[in-house]
């Protein structure tokens, strides 16, 4: 079979591929994966276009200054990877809702616009309070054996149970 055009990839494989990607990313930048200062990043260079240099006075632009670095690679990588995937496997299609959201809401794309930033936004501002995102501490850090990334990935896990629950098993039924 050949792994490029399955619809879903071995989990062992996968994770072969993200720890040899993290021991790149280490051998190669000296730092470890994570996605969400990319985006810090990127509002300070948002914020610095109606704003001008005073964004960098700021202390938290003082440490993560806007700037498009080796971060926006991953997140370039990761949208680029999920579409060859999803072309390569015959999978690709334009989707306003996904199949669950239309039968329990309904496909009217305000709502799902609205529920995605949402969402969005709750999960930047939660993996920028946390000092890192699902990758950063899920990936990175508990590859490193922190025990910030151990409590943060727990977290993670067990929050989205909760919500799923919450959304699937409260809220929809």
């Amino acid at each position: 079979m050949d792994i490029f055009t399955a619809p879903r990839w071995s989990a062992y494989a996968v994770g072969i591929g993200i720890g040899v990607l993290s021991w790149l990313a280490f051998l190669l930048s000296n730092r470890p994966l994570g996605c969400s200062t990319a985006f810090a990043r990127s509002a300070g260079l948002l914020e610095r276009l109606f704003r001008g240099r005073k964004v960098d006075e700021k202390p938290y632009y003082q440490q993560f200054a806007p700037q498009i670095d080796w971060e926006w690679a991953l997140v370039c990588g990761v949208l680029i990877g999920a579409l060859a995937s999803s072309l390569l496997s015959g999978q690709f299609a334009w989707l306003w809702a996904p199949t669950k959201w239309a039968a329990e809401i309904g496909t009217g794309a305000p709502t799902r616009w609205l529920v995605a930033l949402l969402g969005g936004f709750c999960a930047g501002f939660g993996a920028r309070w946390a000092g890192g995102c699902t990758s950063g501490h899920g990936i990175s850090g508990t590859l490193q054996l922190a025990v910030s990334s151990w409590i943060a990935a727990i977290g993670f896990f067990v929050g989205g149970i909760a919500t799923a629950m919450l959304i699937y098993h409260v809220i929809l039924t």
